[in-house]
């Protein structure tokens, strides 16, 4: 008996758990359609066509017009570098020093050539005033007059020639120490102290944060509307806000390429703005009808957006596609629901 009760007390513990995972002992709805109970339609609303701004959402830059590229004039060893990337700096502040003592040297040679030219010349003049003297009297003939004055002339263009290469000397010394053109912030630094400046090699980047603007290639049809002194806005997705600009300048020649002009509109100033970032310029382009409802109306299931629609009595669901929120806190419809339906709030 136990080889019989065994494998049927399996076979029904078995049948029982499948049945159980089948949902047998679950209250189960049957199909068809029920009263849905009663609906509230006077919180219903329609779907309202308003007549509202055409916005396009060029895509734009922000960038510096106030920025530089900081190098050198001399060839020379870099000492120092006085900043880093993000440094604040003002005009004037030393941003790199050069090795400078070869360019000394030639200022002391300088200084010292002058104190030379300058004693032969005294010498020069004296000898010249005391021959005007003897020649006036019959002594000196006017060949040693003129050849007394033809010495201190030459003397006076070496005196000359002494002091532009003091001048020289001097700027060349100036140039070893590279200072701030402006008030503004270090972007990067790209040479380190040890180095090799050459002449035109970029060693720091540098820009004005005061100075930021937006620029952004407009299609011809909507930038020839556009005018100089004109408000926009602009849309800066990292920053997750808009801001009020003001157009700058507009570039009176198209891209051949992209046939667009280049705009560039003022911002104020906003810390948190950097050069490079992505930004969105928002360009009037017309008027048009669009279908708003309240943004609470619409439920975001996943990726998909759902509405409950009132329709013979019975409130439906139903899927919808949406755009952007406006400021009054109504949603774009751009698919799913027409003009004068019955949307009823959220269950």
């Amino acid at each position: 008996m136990k080889k019989i009760l065994l494998p049927l007390l399996a076979i029904v513990v078995l049948s029982i758990m499948v049945a159980w995972m089948a949902g047998v002992f679950v209250e189960k709805i049957e199909p068809g359609i029920h009263d849905a109970g009663q609906t509230n339609i006077s919180e219903a609303v329609k779907v309202e066509a308003a007549e509202v701004t055409i916005i396009e959402k060029v895509p734009a830059s922000v960038e510096a017009a106030q920025a530089t590229l900081i190098s050198s004039r001399l060839l020379a060893r870099i000492v120092a570098v006085e900043v880093r990337a993000g440094d604040n700096v003002k005009q004037g502040d030393l941003l790199l020093e050069l090795e400078n003592s070869d360019i000394e040297a030639q200022v002391q040679q300088a200084e010292a050539s002058i104190r030379a030219n300058t004693a032969r010349l005294n010498e020069a003049r004296q000898n010249l005033e005391r021959v005007k003297e003897l020649q006036a009297g019959g002594v000196m003939s006017v060949a040693d007059l003129e050849k007394a004055q033809a010495n201190y002339d030459a003397l006076v263009a070496d005196q000359a020639g002494a002091v532009q290469a003091l001048e020289e000397a001097k700027t060349a010394l100036g140039y070893t120490e590279i200072l701030a053109p402006f008030d503004g912030r270090v972007v990067d630094r790209f040479a380190e102290p040890g180095d090799t400046a050459q002449p035109g090699t970029k060693l720091l980047a540098l820009y004005n944060p005061l100075s930021l603007r937006i620029e952004a290639q407009v299609r011809e049809v909507v930038a020839l509307g556009l005018e100089v002194g004109q408000a926009l806005q602009v849309e800066i997705p990292a920053m997750q806000k808009i801001v009020d600009a003001v157009i700058q300048e507009r570039v009176p020649a198209a891209d051949p390429g992209s046939r667009s002009f280049l705009v560039k509109a003022g911002v104020a100033f906003d810390k948190s703005l950097l050069p490079g970032m992505y930004a969105r310029l928002l360009v009037p382009v017309g008027t048009g009808k669009k279908l708003l409802i309240p943004a609470d109306r619409v439920v975001h299931v996943g990726q998909l957006d759902l509405v409950w629609v009132y329709q013979d009595g019975q409130s439906y669901r139903r899927f919808v596609r949406i755009g952007e929120v406006d400021k009054e806190g109504r949603v774009e419809i751009l698919a799913g629901l027409e003009e004068g339906e019955s949307v009823l709030p959220v269950p």
